[in-house]
């Protein structure tokens, strides 16, 4: 979840990329919060490693406009 801010979807989508190469961006949920300041995005990937998922969820994390990673 993040602030709904030009590119933020863009910006996730590429760091999920990075770590998992076969991610289909058109699976790819988005729901607006109830005021229409934040988005959730709900990604499903593939993962081959414990190793992939932690990059993945630190580089999610360490992103300025995300506000929560699960």
């Amino acid at each position: 979840m993040g602030r709904r801010e030009s590119g933020f979807t863009t910006a996730v989508i590429g760091i999920i990329l990075r770590h998992a190469p076969d991610f289909m961006p058109a699976t790819l949920e988005t729901r607006p919060s109830r005021e229409g300041k934040y988005i959730s995005l709900t990604a499903t990937v593939n993962a081959t490693s414990r190793e992939q998922l932690d990059a993945l969820y630190r580089e999610l994390c360490d992103h300025p406009a995300v506000v929560m990673v699960l």
